[in-house]
């Protein structure tokens, strides 16, 4: 039996939630409630669990270097839970769930619409077990429409909600095509709007004591998070295309070849602009027609981007850096993952974590970004490994004694 984790005191302590979610969306938003204080249960099937348990190489090493069961992806999206296997299959293993969902503030799950309901673990069930419930819901494609049935994952919904239309090299450049970006970040994105959801959720329950069912669809988010490209669009009437790294609006803001690599350049305003010249050397451009503005910028594209391009191949990367930070205009290196670790303001702000874990001593992890004053972030419990925390959970829940739980092994339910 675990030794229980060291006792929540985040912003959201005192919060139970049940995570009948695998893969990235839902565990994301689990693994940010249970960063920010929430008790995270985590359900999952026994001898195999969260499907992203399989999803390696590379895996976590142990303190000899040997490679254990527990994949990076995995990893990425479950610390602070605690795990419980059970199987939902059983008649006793669902009764078992619903005895859990009574005890809890919020469920997330993912599966297929309707999916639960056999389980007698939907929504309209369990609300009469717990009316305070906050039940969230998460699929490709929603609980209505014509697609609602549809299996959705992140790369198809990056097609199909217009992400890759406006990612990738353009038509006529070398290598133009549809790109996905190279995180699953709908998965991410749907994962950050469950979680804030949940709060409003849980703000309305503080108000009217009832709780309710959130459903969200990956490919809903993807549409919302076209920002700027989807009132393009609406605005325009044109449907925006692949521009590389260019920007739609915005002109230069983009990569430009250096003589030993790439910079990033984002110029935001036309006093950006001008400095941005003068260290280029190149002040006149400042003050041409084709480029004093940047609606002018944009109209004259190319012939200035061709300019630019010309003048800074002269120098490397690092000195032009360095140049424009002095004159104060945003630019950057494209770093690899092992300089972005190495990266001087990325270990001021401890963005790498590392915990300790049952299997390999410690495991290395990328921090949480929210920085509160009074509730700050705690790393209690590295990801659990596969029903960890059962006997634990089910003591703590459920209030089951030893006996009762052995039971429930024997006959491999848990």
């Amino acid at each position: 039996m675990a030794a229980p984790p060291t006792l929540p005191s985040g912003a959201l302590a005192g919060l139970r939630v049940l995570d009948l979610s695998r893969v990235l969306a839902g565990p994301w938003a689990g693994q940010l409630m249970a960063d920010l204080g929430a008790d995270v249960v985590k359900v999952e099937r026994p001898g195999a669990g969260d499907d992203t348990r399989a999803w390696g190489p590379p895996w976590l090493p142990d303190e000899q270097g040997q490679p254990t069961s527990e994949s990076a992806y995995y990893l990425s999206a479950n610390r602070n839970k605690r795990s419980v296997t059970i199987d939902m299959g059983r008649p006793e293993g669902a009764q078992l769930v619903r005895e859990l969902a009574a005890e809890a503030d919020i469920l997330l799950e993912n599966f297929k619409v309707g999916g639960l309901a056999q389980y007698g673990l939907d929504y309209d069930t369990l609300r009469t077990i717990n009316p305070r419930l906050i039940y969230c819901s998460i699929t490709g494609f929603g609980q209505t429409g014509p697609y609602a049935a549809r299996a959705g994952y992140d790369f198809l919904i990056q097609g199909m909600g217009g992400l890759m239309s406006v990612t990738g090299r353009p038509d006529g450049a070398p290598g133009a095509g549809p790109q996905k970006v190279g995180v699953a970040l709908t998965d991410v994105m749907t994962g950050l709007y469950a979680s804030v959801a949940v709060l409003a959720a849980l703000a309305h329950r503080e108000r009217t004591g009832e709780g309710q069912h959130i459903d969200l669809a990956l490919l809903d988010v993807q549409v919302a998070c076209l920002a700027n490209q989807a009132a393009n669009y609406l605005v325009g009437g044109k449907a925006p295309g692949r521009m590389g790294n260019a920007h739609p609006n915005i002109v230069p803001y983009q990569d430009f070849a250096t003589a030993d690599g790439h910079m990033i350049i984002a110029v935001g305003n036309d006093g950006q602009f001008a400095r941005f010249c003068a260290v280029l050397g190149q002040p006149k451009w400042a003050e041409d027609p084709r480029f004093a503005s940047n609606p002018a910028r944009v109209r004259h594209r190319e012939a200035l981007v061709a300019q630019i391009s010309a003048v800074t191949a002269r120098r490397g990367t690092a000195e032009w850096v360095t140049a424009m930070e002095a004159a104060g205009v945003p630019c950057g290196p494209i770093n690899t993952l092992d300089q972005v670790f190495d990266d001087p303001q990325v270990r001021a702000r401890g963005l790498r974590v590392e915990m300790p874990h049952a299997q390999a001593g410690t495991v290395p992890l990328v921090a949480n970004p929210i920085r509160m004053s009074a509730s700050p972030v705690q790393y209690r419990q590295a990801p659990p490994t596969l029903g960890e925390h059962t006997d634990a959970v089910l003591a703590g829940w459920l209030r089951m004694d030893a006996a009762q739980v052995e039971a429930l092994r024997r006959q491999n339910i848990v």
